[in-house]
């Protein structure tokens, strides 16, 4: 019995070792691989003898168990496509088959660390073994609506086509205007001044306002009263706001706004130093300062000079890449020089990485082992951020498999020595016969 159990643990020994040998052919084999996780396989005795005299012992071999490093991060490479993406530090790519993609139902979840996006004929983004990338699509103003986050559910693939052209109307116009003092004295032409604005609609076209600031004029004095007229090209030339603006003259505050009066069009809010213009399509705030700030409009003695505008929007924009942000947003970038968030990709945490169930691809399913997901936006909660221009590269140390390679090869051939040791008392028992 003893003997033969030596010959049982010997051939138990050539196969854990054959295992791990097979171990080490994956990671020698995908040590050039992008996002691999190395396999790594240990070695446990089994005991069949517990219990029994010291005098009679009965070997019980070896088991080997073969296990993926998922958690273990692998050097980030740099690369020259901007939908190139790594993770930095914990958390999961979500990703599904493309092949799945307009299918009724669920999308199937995989989960990867890293890959190569590109867009495929249809806008979206695809690794070129057909994974494609999934994400939350966003708000038209950037803000993500409420998502579950225990769930993939409300998760889709990532299609920057649907994002080709782009209008991004003007909704704010900030105005400083200085006004010349001289104008509301008594006895001036009480001539107004004009002032024209382009802005950019909800299509994308260019509109304008017409702004006519008239002064009062007294019979002696001055006024230091203006009356802002605003007009609407969008509308037809109609008056969308009439303001009646006075000015302070003091030593304190001598210049700027004492206060302002709707005479039609939205309120004037004191706070923003803003006014709400509903036009055509739309509404824009336009700030002209607050009251007794001399950083909008003023009424100095000086010549009429709008001294500052600036205004957001822009004309219909051509899609000319995307890019991903640390927080896991995707950008589309126009030729505009206008970038609107699209979609957001969150990263996927479990409790056990190491649990998860590999797959081909570089990618894992969820499991029993793994627990359950939860979706966190990149660097929020225990994820790390999201790279784009990078790839993870292969855990996989080609030094330290060559070495696991010698020791697997001695263990074998040692193992092998120990059958042929067998053998031969084998052989010299049954020789005893004759």
């Amino acid at each position: 019995m003893t003997i033969s159990s030596s010959l049982y643990a010997s051939v138990s020994g050539l196969n854990a070792n054959a295992q791990r040998l097979a171990s080490i052919s994956d990671n020698i084999a995908n040590s050039s691989t992008i996002g691999y996780r190395r396999l790594e396989t240990d070695f446990n005795s089994m005991v069949v003898s517990s219990g029994e005299s010291r005098q009679r012992y009965t070997a019980g071999g070896v088991r080997a168990e073969t296990h993926r490093l998922i958690s273990q991060r692998g050097q980030t490479v740099g690369s020259s496509n901007p939908t190139d993406i790594s993770v930095q530090g914990r958390g999961f790519l979500p990703v599904t088959d493309r092949v799945a993609v307009g299918r009724a139902g669920v999308l199937p979840l995989s989960l990867m660390t890293t890959a190569s996006f590109r867009p495929d004929s249809a806008g979206i983004l695809t690794t070129a073994s057909g994974q494609a990338l999934m994400g939350w699509p966003l708000d038209p103003d950037g803000t993500l609506p409420n998502v579950t986050r225990d769930t993939s559910a409300a998760l889709e693939p990532v299609n920057i086509g649907t994002n080709q052209f782009v209008a991004n109307p003007t909704t704010q116009i900030s105005l400083r205007v200085n006004l010349p003092a001289a104008d509301t004295a008594a006895g001036s032409s009480g001539d107004p001044v004009d002032l024209s604005v382009e802005y950019f609609g909800n299509l994308g076209q260019p509109e304008s306002l017409s702004i006519t600031y008239t002064p009062t004029v007294p019979a002696t004095g001055s006024s230091n009263t203006w009356t802002m007229t605003i007009t609407d090209s969008a509308s037809g030339g109609a008056i969308i706001g009439e303001y009646t603006l006075t000015f302070n003259d003091t030593a304190a505050d001598g210049g700027t706004l004492a206060s302002v009066t709707a005479v039609s069009g939205g309120a004037y809010d004191p706070a923003t130093g803003s006014v709400p213009l509903a036009v055509g399509g739309g509404t824009i705030d336009m700030t002209i300062g607050r009251l007794g700030d001399s950083g909008g409009t003023t009424q100095l003695a000086a010549s009429f000079a709008p001294t500052n505008l600036d205004k957001n929007g822009s004309p219909v924009g051509n899609l000319i890449g995307v890019e991903i942000d640390p927080d896991g947003v995707v950008q589309a970038i126009y030729d505009t020089g206008f970038n609107r968030p699209i979609y957001q990709v969150p990263l996927v945490d479990v409790p056990n990485p190491d649990g998860l169930t590999a797959r081909d691809d570089q990618t894992y399913k969820l499991s029993a082992d793994s627990g359950p997901m939860f979706l966190w936006d990149a660097g929020d909660g225990p994820t790390g951020t999201t790279l784009g221009y990078s790839l993870e590269a292969s855990t996989t140390d080609v030094a330290v498999e060559l070495t696991n390679l010698i020791q697997t090869q001695r263990a074998y051939s040692s193992n092998a020595k120990v059958v042929q040791t067998v053998d031969e008392m084998l052989q010299e028992t049954t020789n005893l016969k004759r």
